[in-house]
């Protein structure tokens, strides 16, 4: 029990974020918009200094490197580009959640990494030891996950620690599930 005058250390919600598949950087998707709105709403409320977010974007590595390069024949300067590249459109994609943390007077991390996202946010969780983990779900059907895979069931999974995943709203879903 904290003592007269302690305040007590706030509790961390790590929040895994990624950018929209239909408007691509640096627009948040539909479903990492909604788990942090929820977020808000359901846990933090009005009690902005009993709460700290942590918010992670994992950048997804683009396998050949070339994804928007019209040449086979890239010098180490373009691969370097690339990389500030996705660097800065990441940091973009953070700057909304950042951005609405300060507005509302929550305190807040952000932080990127590169790699396949169910697995680093599992690293993450491990890492940084949130005392709990929002993630949205895109809602998919069996056979959908069959293909695509989702980050969410990996996480509540294998994540050490407590996992919420967030639906998307029903009127917020694409006519296709897989877009977000």
């Amino acid at each position: 029990m904290a003592g007269a005058g302690v305040v007590p250390e706030p509790t961390r919600i790590m929040v895994g974020v990624n950018e929209s598949t239909i408007k691509g950087y640096p627009h948040a998707s539909i479903s990492s918009k909604g788990a942090f709105e929820w977020t808000l709403k359901k846990i933090v409320r009005s009690n902005f200094s009993g709460f700290k977010l942590l918010f992670l974007h994992v950048q997804v590595s683009d396998e050949d490197g070339f994804d928007d390069m019209d040449s086979v024949y890239a010098s180490p300067d373009d691969f370097k580009k690339m990389n500030r590249r996705d660097m800065i459109r990441g940091v973009h994609l953070l700057e909304y959640f950042v951005n609405r943390c300060h507005e509302l007077g929550v305190s807040c991390e952000a932080w990127l990494k590169k790699g396949d996202p169910k697995e680093v946010i599992c690293h993450e969780v491990n890492r940084v030891q949130p005392d709990f983990l929002v993630v949205g779900s895109r809602g998919l059907g069996p056979f959908q996950k069959v293909f695509v895979g989702t980050v969410s069931e990996f996480c509540a999974k294998h994540a050490d620690c407590p996992v919420i995943t967030i639906k998307r709203k029903a009127d917020e879903a694409p006519q296709d599930p897989v877009d977000d």
